[in-house]
C-alpha cells in the first residue's frame, strides 16, 4: 500500500507565483542559475542554488552555502514571498508544454515506504549529491523541491483530480520556457480521506526524477529519529513532498551522451570498430531515433546512422535491451573506456530537451568529441524494471515538462 499525506504548504501568493517558481536545482550550472535569478530577487533558485548569493570562489558544497539557503528561505517567509497553509490540504499541479499535458496530485509521501521498497527504484543513487541533499534539506529544515513519482493509472484517482481541476485555479502562468503551469488547491476533507484510501490499495509508487531527494529525505529522517528522544513517527520529518502523475501522464525524452576523446583511436579507426557491431550510415541531416536499437552518432562534424547488429540484442534481458545498455555495452565501455559512467568525468549526459543542437555545440566547440542521441526509454520498461527490481544505467530517462521549484514547501518542523 502507498501511504500519502496532506500538509499545510509553504508556497508563494498568486500575484508571485511566476516569480518565485523556477526549474529544479540539478538542470543547470551556478552560472545558468545566476542568470536565471538575475534581477529577480523573488527567484526560488535564491534557496534551491544558494550559492549564487555568495563569491564564486567558494565551493557549492561549503557550509556558508547551506546556511545562505536557510536565510534566504527565512527572509522569503518573513517578508510573505512565502506563506503557509493553515489546513492540511493536497494540491494538484498541472503543466502543459505544447502537446503534452500531465496533471498531478501534490502530497506528502512516506519515508516509510520509501525504506520498505512500496516506491519503487530504478537508478542508483551516487554518494556525493546524495550527502548535498542531505545537507541541504536538514539546513533549510523543509523539503524545498518535489520529487516527480509516477503511479499506475486509476479511474476514480484521476476523476477526483479532473474534478478538482474543473474549479478556479490558485496558480496559473506560464514560464520563461513557454510551458503553462497550473495548480489547484484540494481542502475538501471528505475527497482527501478518498484519496488516501485510494491511494492504499496501490501497491507501489514509482521514482521518475528525484532519486537523490528521495534517498536523503529518507536519511534526514533517520538523523532527526536519533536526535529525537520522544520520535512518535508522525513527525513531518516522516514524509517528504512528492507529485504523483498517472502513468499514462507522463513522457519521457532521451538522454544523450558526449564524450571528450576517443580513447587513443583516430576518427577512421573509431568508425571501423563502430563499423564492426552497428549498422552504420553517413546521413546529411541530424539524427533522432524513431525506433528502439536505433543511434545518432555525430563526429568530426558529420551524422552517422546506427543500427544495433540483432546479436548485440538478448530481448529477454530487461536490462541489457535498453538503448541506454546497448551503447554503454558496446561503444562507451569497449571502445571508448567509460566503464563507470555514474563516475568517468570523460562523458557528459544532455537531456533531450536540449536537442540534438546542443550535442552539435558541444563537440564542434573542441571539449567533446563525439556524440550520441537515443531513442527514450519508455514508461513501461521503468515499471517493469522497477517491479523486478532491477538497476537502469545511470541517465536513462528525462522527464520533460520539469516540475517548478518554490510553488509548494513542505516544512519539517
Amino acid at each position: 500500500m502507498a501511504v500519502i499525506k496532506p500538509f499545510r504548504a509553504l508556497r508563494p501568493p498568486k500575484e508571485l507565483a511566476k516569480k518565485v517558481s523556477a526549474l529544479p536545482y540539478d538542470v543547470m550550472n551556478v552560472a545558468e542559475a545566476s542568470a536565471m535569478a538575475a534581477g529577480n530577487p523573488a527567484s526560488f533558485l535564491h534557496i534551491s542554488r544558494p550559492e549564487i548569493d555568495l563569491s564564486p570562489e567558494i565551493d557549492p558544497h561549503d557550509e556558508s552555502v547551506y546556511i545562505r539557503g536557510k536565510v534566504n528561505l527565512d527572509e522569503f517567509i518573513i517578508h510573505g514571498v512565502l506563506t503557509q497553509d493553515q489546513h492540511d490540504c493536497f494540491y494538484v499541479y498541472r503543466q502543459q508544454m505544447g502537446g503534452i499535458s500531465q496533471t498531478g496530485l501534490v502530497v506528502c509521501a512516506s519515508v516509510d515506504d520509501y525504506q520498505a521498497g512500496v516506491i519503487k527504484k530504478h537508478e542508483h543513487t551516487r554518494a556525493d549529491k546524495e550527502e548535498d541533499r542531505i545537507k541541504h534539506i536538514d539546513y533549510l529544515d523543509a523539503n524545498d523541491e518535489p520529487v516527480f513519482y509516477l503511479s499506475r493509472s486509476s479511474a476514480e484517482i484521476e476523476g477526483i483530480i479532473e474534478t478538482a481541476a474543473s474549479g478556479q485555479p490558485e496558480y496559473d502562468f506560464i514560464s520563461d520556457d513557454g510551458v503553462v503551469h497550473t495548480a489547484w488547491i484540494l481542502s475538501d476533507k471528505m475527497l482527501i480521506d478518498r484519496l488516501v484510501v485510494l491511494f492504499a490499495a496501490i501497491p507501489n509508487l514509482y521514482v521518475a526524477d528525484g532519486h537523490h531527494r528521495s534517498a536523503a529525505a529518507s536519511r534526514v529522517r533517520e538523523l532527526r529519529r536519533e536526535k529525537n528522544f520522544d520520535h512518535t513517527g508522525h513527525e513531518e520529518y516522516n514524509s517528504f513532498l512528492t507529485v504523483i502523475f498517472p502513468e499514462n501522464h507522463l513522457n519521457i525524452m532521451p538522454y544523450n551522451r558526449v564524450v571528450r576523446d576517443l580513447n587513443g583511436c583516430t576518427i577512421s579507426e573509431f568508425i571501423m570498430k563502430i563499423e564492426s557491431c552497428f549498422e552504420t550510415l553517413p546521413s546529411p541531416v541530424p539524427v533522432i531515433p524513431i525506433e528502439r536499437h536505433q543511434f545518432g552518432m555525430y563526429l568530426d562534424g558529420h551524422w552517422y546512422q546506427l543500427h544495433a547488429h540483432p546479436a548485440l540484442v538478448n530481448e529477454k534481458d530487461a536490462v541489457g535491451r535498453l538503448d541506454v545498455s546497448i551503447l554503454q555495452n558496446n561503444i562507451l565501455s569497449p571502445l571508448l573506456g567509460i566503464i563507470n559512467p555514474r563516475t568517468d568525468q570523460r562523458i557528459h549526459f544532455v537531456g533531450g530537451i536540449r536537442g540534438n543542437n546542443e550535442l552539435v555545440k558541444l563537440v564542434d566547440s573542441g571539449d567533446y568529441a563525439v556524440a550520441f542521441s537515443l531513442h527514450p526509454t519508455s514508461i513501461a520498461e521503468l515499471i517493469e524494471l522497477a517491479d523486478q527490481d532491477q538497476i537502469m544505467p545511470p541517465k536513462s530517462t528525462w522527464f520533460e515538462p520539469k516540475l517548478r521549484s518554490g510553488l509548494f514547501v513542505h516544512l519539517l518542523s
